[in-house]
């Protein structure tokens, strides 16, 4: 489906939109009724935003989370979406923001956090051998690095991740049971896209400016495997992600966190559980067009 289509659908007039539209609705004008004696056309109605808008989004952005939501209504499985701007501090997440799903990679990202913080307070030690693993983590989403990482940084309990999670806005993260000799283990989790909203602030706001640095420029150039979903928002807008996709019990689920902008002003997570519905392209399409809806031609 266009974008096009999809904005001029689901938005009542795109250009002239600025902020909140007024409370109280345009008047249509009779053309019977205008006085004679009038030489002045009266003025038209203003453009409006979407129907329920979002407080802190521009008219723009009001509109195409409309689209966002119209489009969700026809595709398989279930969405769960969150928008944030880091500038104004508006949120926008939709009905299954709050839905455990299964992390898949996305849970990467909380690894490499954690494995810098560690590093920072030096807890643990990370070699130039750890250091490839993690940029081969985030630029082809490397299982075998992740493997070696979190077996060699987990403990013999293999909670030091998970014990830490939580202080990096991963609160809702649960390690399922029954899927992996190891408890826990990276690859079988579930968090909400709430989780990994606060997982991408974290990362933008409160690392260390190298520390941030060096993840954000990964997320700007990784492998062709994963420049789908927020890379949806177009080259102009510089999208950096870290996607995550698996088979899980229940079925394919397909996720992405990262940000938009060049100053990465807005952070968006995607996390669709196809629930038998569709495959990896059906989930692939879904997560990558509701970032093109939302940015691109925006930047």
């Amino acid at each position: 489906m266009a974008v096009t289509a999809l904005l001029a659908a689901a938005a009542i007039g795109l250009s002239g939109c600025s902020g909140t539209p007024s409370a109280e609705s345009p008047r249509a004008v009779s053309s019977g009724s205008m006085s004679v004696a009038s030489t002045v056309p009266a003025a038209p109605p203003s453009p409006e935003c979407a129907a329920a808008p979002v407080p802190g989004f521009d008219c723009d952005l009001q509109n195409r989370v409309a689209a966002v939501q119209q489009y969700l209504g026809t595709r398989p499985g279930t969405t769960g979406v969150v928008l944030h701007d880091l500038q104004s501090g508006a949120v926008w997440e939709n009905d299954h923001a709050k839905d455990p799903t299964w992390t898949a990679s996305t849970i990467k990202l909380a690894m490499v956090v954690d494995l810098f913080t560690r590093d920072r307070s030096g807890e643990i030690h990370l070699t130039d051998d750890d250091r490839t693993l993690i940029q081969s983590m985030l630029h082809s989403s490397n299982d075998d690095a992740a493997d070696t990482l979190w077996y060699r940084y987990a403990g013999g309990d293999h909670l030091s991740f998970n014990d830490n999670f939580a202080a990096y806005g991963m609160t809702g993260l649960v390690p399922q049971r029954g899927f992996s000799e190891y408890y826990p283990y990276w690859g079988f989790q579930k968090c909400t896209p709430e989780d990994l909203d606060r997982l991408i602030h974290y990362v933008l706001t409160d690392l260390p400016a190298d520390e941030r640095g060096y993840i954000v420029g990964q997320l700007r150039s990784v492998d062709p495997n994963q420049q789908w979903g927020v890379w949806g928002a177009g080259p102009a807008a510089q999208p950096g992600n870290k996607d995550g996709w698996s088979e899980e019990q229940g079925g394919w689920v397909m996720n992405t966190v990262g940000f938009v902008g060049p100053d990465t002003r807005f952070t968006l997570v995607v996390m669709n559980n196809l629930r038998g519905q569709g495959d990896y392209n059906a989930g692939r399409e879904t997560v990558t067009q509701v970032a093109k809806l939302l940015f691109d031609g925006r930047y």
